[in-house]
């Protein structure tokens, strides 16, 4: 399945779990969204590789005892992440003093409620998407972080197979170990058997053969 089908997929999804002015925004994002289409399709999913705990127009209270919307949440046990795309467009550029000042108000009161807000311009997400992946893998990297007594019981492999997985929010499939570890098919699934043993991984998909594993809970670490 092509990645704009995917993209298409999911924001059905999404619309079909919502109702008033949620749904209203999100089908005006499947017509006119062509920035959050961009960003899933060239940075949100080439990083991550699934979108289970993203949600598109995601509704907040408002400092005002308002509702707002932001572009994408990214909410998962306690962490909770603010995703904005600003297009410098007319939007911006004819934006009076109220309404800048609004705007970085609503993202103080984000801050003070728990959230990490990561804002990127269009032009960087059109024209970057490789540096934005980057910053959302150190993002997820940082808050999977591990300290080196953690690490001590593995071996070299199993430590770079662990942080890639920290770098990939928390998830690791065994074809991205091959290229990267420099090893063949029956050692990467004896490594991988291993860490599921030591309590390191979970299988994540799959029952015969697995294609996906994550970082056990025990082992996530927020910040």
């Amino acid at each position: 399945m092509d990645i704009e089908t995917l993209y298409g997929d999911w924001l059905k999804m999404h619309q079909e779990q919502s109702r008033g002015e949620r749904l209203r925004r999100l089908k005006l994002v499947e017509k006119q969204g062509y920035a959050e289409k961009v960003f899933w399709t060239q940075v949100w999913h080439p990083a991550m590789g699934d979108s289970d705990n993203l949600i598109p127009e995601f509704e907040v209270a408002d400092f005002k005892d308002g509702r707002r919307f932001l572009d994408f949440a990214y909410l998962k046990e306690h962490f909770r992440v603010c995703f904005e795309i600003d297009g410098y467009g007319p939007h911006w550029r004819n934006a009076g003093r109220t309404a800048f000042s609004d705007e970085r108000m609503r993202q103080n009161h984000l801050v003070i409620d728990g959230w990490k807000v990561i804002r990127f311009s269009f032009d960087d997400v059109k024209e970057k998407p490789r540096q934005c992946q980057q910053v959302i893998q150190q993002l997820f990297g940082r808050w999977l972080s591990l300290s080196a007594n953690d690490l001590n019981d593995l071996s070299v492999l199993e430590k770079e197979a662990i942080r890639m997985a920290a770098r990939n929010g928390g998830q690791l499939k065994p074809v991205q170990l091959y290229p990267c570890l420099g090893i063949g098919r029956k050692r990467v699934e004896k490594l991988l058997r291993d860490l599921v043993q030591k309590g390191w991984l979970i299988p994540d998909s799959g029952t015969k053969r697995i294609c996906r594993y994550r970082v056990a809970e025990l082992r996530k670490v927020t910040f």
